[in-house]
């Protein structure tokens, strides 16, 4: 006896409901849709997203206004009025504005030109606007940009 010579076992395949095709086949007259209605009728019927003429889904939610950059990388912005304030020996830089408590360790800092600066300062930031590189290069101080992760 080969493969191709063993029967199936029995009740392996269904016949196909026939639908429709008299009262003896058990699915005759209406063919299992009720009577009469919306789904009862051919044609396409009701779409996926119907909800029985509850308020539906997509209009009980509420919608989102604007759009939210995932990628955006956030500043702490210290102003070069308070620089002299949190300077050592000359340097400002993440590690001694988060040694004084001004900012976390990891923060990024923009450097912004409200205020005066009157001392000559060496300047760490990972950004600095146009007024606070002026402000700081007239006081003969200098500015390195730090490289961002």
């Amino acid at each position: 006896m080969r493969e191709h010579q063993v029967g199936r076992p029995l009740g392996s395949r269904k016949p196909t409901r026939r639908l429709g095709r008299g009262t003896s086949q058990g699915q005759g007259k209406t063919a299992g849709r009720g009577t009469k209605g919306q789904l009862a009728r051919t044609g396409p019927g009701l779409p996926g997203w119907f909800e029985g003429g509850q308020t539906p889904l997509h209009m009980r939610v509420p919608k989102l206004r604007g759009f939210k950059n995932r990628f955006r990388k956030s500043f702490v912005a210290v102003n070069v009025g308070t620089l002299a304030n949190y300077a050592a020996e000359g340097k400002v830089s993440p590690d001694t504005l988060a040694a004084k408590g001004l900012i976390d360790k990891e923060a990024r800092i923009k450097v912004l030109g409200d205020g005066a600066i009157a001392s000559k300062l060496e300047v760490h930031a990972h950004s600095v606007s146009a007024t606070a590189r002026q402000k700081i290069e007239a006081a003969g101080g200098s500015i390195v940009i730090i490289a961002q992760k």
